[in-house]
């Protein structure tokens, strides 16, 4: 049943209070999975999630569901030359657009009915708070609901964080990642601030569909926790793509642009070139150079302006950082400022555990350093009887981890003699979907030498592969790690059409404690890009 959905009647007045076996806030992968195996167990649940538009979880609505929906399209638009010209690029955004709305709103609403048509199941829409250990209200379109629960299960996942930059909650044309997959009109120009994998997923996406994309990266190391070979190939595809990167970049404000655009005042440690000229005085798109995003730090290259709406940001190079009595400073790098001007801004700088308003202290539930709900191995709060599942613990930010939460929690309530638990999961494996995917799975090269491991180190290019010839999708690297006297597999990163598929194997055999002779010798059909795996490991 359901309580305040658009599908269902205001709550009954004589049942202000409901009291229930479980009460499980969020509607996201663990916590649905656990509503389900509760409810066929014969125990009486109630799921509260804030919004009708969130049922099913981040994933299915504004995470990775409609981004590949997205991404799919957008590679078409490549593939087809839909993305060459003005009209045929609006015309597959539109029609991108129309079908990740198509399947984010089936895939919600068979999530909703899969719970709210259980008997023991009710799904309250509204924002839930502590009361107390054992007490939660809701507020409702209604009013408000008082539950009172034995076990209570936090599944509020994550929501984007946002820096401290003044405008960026009040200029149109910011968006995070939930805004930027609902737009009606393709952005010609899109800058992105911030240079992680949700970052660099949207730049190949968008650069895909034709828009030309701008990255900014606080530091200068591009993907700093890759191996300098992997980090260095995903650039290089990511540029072949039109993305452009200025590194060492901070973004000091975003403002209305005249044009109905978005300014943003950007310092540049490194470029030593300027006026006097500070950014909020400066008209955008006027200063006394244009700068070429090129990805380099230390100098600017100066172009003519360009009125060209599919031209990249466009920068104006306005001035550098003095010291205060006026001369040069020698110490520190050199700081230019710069008008950067666009049609959206991504706003790609991580996601935080969605805790706000929850009143955990009411519980006793306490919080990490970091500000994730605090587990232990079994995922238990510091409270008795409430345990927390998929992002808001802390963990590795993936729907599958959410899952995997969830058989943590179960493995509780089943009576099982040992339960499992988070120090039980291994090798998490990760993609990035990028126009050549990026997979990895154990140690990359980097760790495994921070580690003290004695390793060897196996490359094998795409190119080399016969299925990504037949494919046309020859880009990319194959990178194992592996024990030297043993054999082990400790890790592997595919940057490789297919690689999403692929790492699985090789997640599972590391599972398995399978040697690396094992997939070097497997039997694979042909022609994948699985068999590989025989070539690399060898």
């Amino acid at each position: 049943m359901s309580i305040s959905t658009p599908n269902a009647i205001s709550t009954p007045s004589t049942s202000p209070t409901i009291t229930t076996d479980a009460l499980i806030i969020g509607f996201g992968k663990g916590g649905k999975t656990l509503a389900a195996k509760l409810s066929a167990a014969g125990r009486k649940v109630v799921v509260a999630e804030a919004s009708a538009d969130m049922y099913g979880g981040t994933c299915i609505n504004i995470g990775c569901l409609p981004s590949k929906s997205l991404f799919l399209s957008a590679e078409q638009a490549r593939r087809d030359g839909a993305n060459s010209t003005p009209e045929t690029r609006e015309a597959a955004f539109e029609a991108a657009i129309k079908e990740k709305r198509r399947v984010t709103s089936m895939l919600r609403d068979k999530n909703y009915h899969k719970l709210a048509d259980q008997d023991n199941i009710t799904v309250i829409t509204g924002r839930a708070h502590f009361t107390g250990p054992h007490s939660v209200e809701i507020a409702t379109a209604e009013g408000p609901i008082a539950v009172t629960a034995s076990k209570i299960f936090i599944n509020t996942g994550a929501t984007p964080r946002i820096p401290d930059i003044p405008g960026i909650h009040t200029t149109p044309g910011v968006y995070t990642s939930t805004g930027l997959m609902d737009l009606d009109d393709m952005p010609q120009r899109l800058v992105i601030i911030g240079s992680g994998f949700i970052g660099l997923e949207f730049a190949s996406m968008f650069a895909d569909f034709g828009t030309a994309v701008t990255v900014l990266q606080h530091n200068a190391e591009f993907l700093p926790r890759e191996d300098a070979d992997v980090a260095a190939a995903i650039r290089a595809q990511l540029e072949a793509q039109g993305v452009k990167f200025l590194f060492n970049a901070d973004t000091k404000a975003i403002a209305p642009a005249a044009d109905g655009g978005v300014r943003l005042s950007v310092a540049v440690k490194g470029m030593t070139r300027g006026a006097s000229q500070a950014c909020d005085s400066t008209p955008a798109g006027t200063g006394n150079a244009h700068t070429d995003i090129t990805g380099a730090t230390d100098t600017t290259t100066t172009t003519s302006p360009t009125s060209n709406p599919t031209d990249h940001a466009t920068m104006s190079h306005v001035q550098t950082k003095p010291s205060d009595d006026g001369e040069p400073r020698f110490a520190e790098p050199a700081e230019a400022r710069f008008c950067l001007t666009t049609d959206a801004v991504l706003v790609a700088t991580g996601r935080t555990p969605n805790v706000e308003g929850l009143h955990l202290e009411a519980a006793g539930v306490e919080l990490t350093e970091r500000g994730a709900v605090k587990v232990d191995d079994l995922l238990r709060t510091t409270a008795a009887d409430i345990w927390a599942l998929g992002d808001v613990n802390g963990g590795p930010q993936h729907t599958y981890i959410s899952l995997d939460d969830y058989r943590v929690v179960w493995s509780q309530l089943n009576g099982s003699d040992r339960p499992y638990t988070v120090k039980d999961r291994k090798h998490v494996p990760s993609s990035t979907f990028l126009a050549t995917p990026y997979s990895r799975v154990g140690l990359n090269e980097r760790e495994a030498k921070a580690a003290g491991l004695d390793y060897v180190v196996k490359r094998l290019p795409v190119a080399a592969v016969p299925k990504a010839q037949v494919m046309r999708r020859p880009d990319g690297l194959m990178k194992a790690i592996m024990e030297r006297n043993t054999g082990r597999i400790l890790g592997a990163m595919l940057l490789s059409v297919e690689s999403h598929e692929v790492i699985n194997i090789v997640k599972l055999a590391m599972d398995l404690d399978a040697p690396a002779s094992t997939l070097r010798d497997m039997v694979f059909t042909h022609p994948t890009i699985a068999e590989a795996l025989n070539d690399l490991f060898a």
